[in-house]
């Protein structure tokens, strides 16, 4: 078996895991790369192998940087099933014809500059007559059913815990080359217990023989949720109590609908003030609506929730609104009392944030709010590492708003967390490759997997690096 790691090797962004065995050729991920946006926009187009040469492709979940660039890889000639849960098809569905819009956006805007310049002019990566197309090659399965890929290698989906539709990858393979039943474990993004709206993560306690394995926040440690929700509630009100506006740049899918529901919570206690709350994101619009459709993923928490609660949508209550169009969007710049507005992207790399970040940004009275992770080189990570001023559409801005940062609402395992997810297996796997994370934090993770539970084989590989096992 051969295993080569096209993205998120000794980075977060740009999963994509090939795994060649059996004379099948099978893609773990195919997701966006992030970042330095020239470095990216080259990545996104160069840096695969052939889509004609790939069997099929099973989808840990719909983030962006998992899923972003399976309509390109359909554009170069791939054919063959995407596997992966009914709400992550469900989300996919909205999140790459997003994503199609955005890159047609974008690559116009660049293309009327290199115009005047008599520039040669450039391509979108895909187009949403793509996205389309590879909808169509989308396969929906349910958690803990075993599906035959191929014969002698079987598909088994358990839930990650990490965002609607998340899934641990389990590939029973009866190896030609070997003569052995090998258990191939590709963990996705490893979600962490005891927080809102979805199911805990599932440990796969049998184990496994190969284990390809995320390590996100694999040298840092998460506070409580509940911690979480106090702290928010003290940023709402401090913020509130100065007269300004708290903006949170959030991801469409997951920390939205989270926050929207503790916000949901706070208000009905009575811990906030009745002050408006905006979700300014069509996106995030949609997805929540596809949240509403998967009952099946909710835990225990959010179900009673539901039934006791008189107001008895999470996703929405009195005052909060989901706007739409583009001139309510633009009503909010003129809010001149305390407000919250939660918008797209996470990252601060485009949206409608952006808008309300210039309008913001420079007045101590209001607050940013960052609950997720930023990689390097993206304007919410320039923030984050308190730069005095930014560039937001090529204008330079003083950065005056109060910084907030939360790590409690992540839908990542800590480092305590990633430890557990193997700990919990009875057969420890001879071959670990430790992938989607900087390099500081994977080093400490294959570092204290070696140490704690004598693992050995600990591999961090590098970017297309092809490994034997």
């Amino acid at each position: 078996m051969k295993i080569t790691f096209h993205g998120a090797a000794r980075t977060v962004t740009g999963s994509q895991h090939l795994i060649e065995v059996n004379g099948k050729t099978i893609m773990l991920d195919c997701g966006l790369f992030q970042g330095k946006r020239k470095e990216a926009f080259e990545r996104n187009r160069n840096e695969l192998c052939s889509g004609e040469s790939i069997d099929c492709l099973v989808l840990s979940h719909a983030h962006i940087d998992h899923s972003g660039r399976i309509p390109r890889l359909v554009k170069d000639g791939f054919s063959g099933d995407i596997f992966c849960t009914s709400a992550t098809r469900d989300l996919c569905a909205v999140m790459l014809m997003d994503s199609a819009f955005i890159q047609e956006n974008d690559v116009e805007f660049v293309n009327r500059r290199r115009k005047k310049k008599g520039q040669r002019l450039f391509e979108p990566l895909y187009r949403k007559a793509d996205v389309g197309k590879a909808m169509e090659q989308f396969v929906g399965l349910s958690y803990n059913r075993r599906h035959q890929l191929f014969p002698g290698i079987h598909l088994t989906l358990i839930d990650a815990g990490h965002m609607l539709g998340s899934a641990h990858v389990i590939l029973d393979i009866d190896d030609q080359v070997t003569g052995q039943n090998r258990r191939l474990v590709f963990s996705g993004d490893i979600g962490r217990p005891d927080i809102p709206i979805i199911r805990d993560p599932v440990p796969i306690s049998d184990g496994c023989d190969i284990l390809i394995m995320e390590s996100t926040y694999g040298n840092r440690y998460h506070p409580a949720y509940p911690d979480s929700e106090k702290e928010l509630e003290r940023i709402v009100n401090e913020t509130a109590s100065r007269g300004g506006l708290l903006l949170i740049p959030a991801f469409a899918v997951g920390r939205t609908q989270q926050l929207v529901y503790a916000f949901h919570r706070l208000h009905t206690d009575g811990s906030i003030p009745d002050l408006p709350i905006f979700v300014d994101s069509p996106l995030a619009t949609r997805t929540t609506e596809i949240f509403r459709l998967h009952p099946e993923v909710y835990d225990a928490e959010i179900r009673e929730f539901l039934l006791t609660d008189d107001d008895n949508n999470p996703f929405g209550f009195g005052r909060l609104q989901y706007t739409q169009t583009v001139e309510q969007s633009k009503a909010l710049n003129s809010l001149k009392f305390p407000a919250i507005i939660i918008s797209c992207s996470g990252m601060l790399e485009g949206g409608r944030i952006l808008h309300h970040l210039r309008n913001r940004i420079g007045d101590p009275r209001n607050t940013i709010l960052f609950t997720s992770w930023q990689a390097p080189n993206t304007l919410g990570r320039h923030i984050v590492e308190k730069e005095k001023t930014v560039r937001i559409y090529g204008e330079e801005y003083n950065v005056r708003a109060k910084l907030e940062i939360l790590t409690g609402f992540s839908g990542h395992a800590d480092r305590d967390g990633l430890i557990e997810f193997v700990r919990a297996m009875r057969c420890k796997p001879q071959h670990t490759f430790i992938v989607h994370g900087e390099e500081e934090s994977s080093e400490s993770l294959a570092k204290d997997l070696r140490n704690e539970l004598d693992l050995e084989n600990v591999v961090i590989p590098e970017p297309f690096q092809t490994c034997e096992v």
